[in-house]
């Protein structure tokens, strides 16, 4: 199965990239040894409209445009489910399991994500019910990624 990650707006070089790029890679070599063939981060650029509908939707039809056919959706909203690490480790075994060709997590930009994107998620995430930054949001989620993948893969990284 393979992991996309789609985010609106770009991390630029600095601190935040580095440790983002961190966790892809550690992703990427510890997914395969548990059928996790790929991880891949897809950056999308932030809408220019004036209004911030207008930006939620330009930012979803691009979100949408990305996302392959039987692919699990989840979407990263501080309105969603908070899971700890086992229960979201053991969705997506069974998204794997189930013979689902890829997961897509959509990370919105500054406005959110819009309410089209929500309705075909299969699970709305949340880090907790506070608001953070998109670019925090992407670490906290590849950081979560690796910890399933080493979950799986029976790896001591994950102490409960």
């Amino acid at each position: 199965m393979r992991l996309i990650v789609a985010a609106i707006g770009r991390l630029k070089a600095g601190p935040e990239r580095e440790l983002a790029d961190r966790f892809r890679d550690r992703v990427a070599k510890a997914g395969r040894a548990v059928a996790l063939r790929d991880i891949e981060i897809v950056e999308i650029r932030e809408s220019k409209a004036a209004d911030a509908a207008r930006r939620v939707l330009e930012e979803s039809i691009a979100l949408a445009n990305i996302i392959p056919e039987r692919a699990v959706v989840v979407a990263l909203d501080e309105t969603g489910e908070s899971l700890d690490s086992g229960s979201f480790t053991g969705l997506l075994r069974g998204w794997r399991d189930g013979g689902r060709p890829a997961a897509v997590f959509c990370i919105g930009g500054a406005d959110g994500l819009g309410e089209d994107v929500k309705r075909r998620a299969d699970l709305t995430l949340a880090f907790g019910a506070a608001t953070w930054p998109h670019q925090l949001v992407r670490i906290m989620l590849l950081e979560q990624l690796y910890r399933a993948v080493t979950i799986l893969a029976g790896h001591p990284y994950h102490r409960a």
